[in-house]
């Protein structure tokens, strides 16, 4: 079976920094393009990095380009997000998640996510 295991998320200080990481099990790990999303209460599910299989193809939601850096480690079967300079708007669970294919922003192209971990960032 297939499981994504998110890990890293704590409270932090506006300014800091913290590094997520995603461990998948039960599949081919370098088959598969990663996502990064996250969701705060209230508010749907957004989309915040994503790479392919090779690492050749990445992309960035507008509100965190420049600030957080997606990387994968195939032979550890581990996804990251870097993330700097952490502001309170990037309070949220954060999730990995994992889909067969070109790597995607949109959230119902994914087909395996993780359980979430929480960022929380204190002004």
């Amino acid at each position: 079976q297939v499981r994504l295991v998110e890990s890293g998320g704590g409270l932090v200080q506006a300014g800091g920094s913290l590094r997520l990481s995603c461990a998948a099990s039960g599949l081919i790990f370098s088959n598969y393009a990663m996502g990064w999303f996250r969701q705060a209460p209230g508010k749907e599910r957004e989309f915040v990095a994503a790479i392919s299989w090779s690492g050749g193809v990445i992309y960035y939601a507008e509100s965190v380009k420049g600030r957080v850096t997606i990387s994968r480690d195939n032979a550890k079967n581990t996804l990251y997000l870097r993330m700097n300079s952490l502001d309170p708007e990037d309070t949220a669970l954060y999730y990995c998640a994992a889909e067969v294919g070109a790597p995607e922003t949109l959230a119902t192209a994914y087909d395996y996510w993780g359980q979430g971990t929480q960022v929380t960032v204190s002004s």
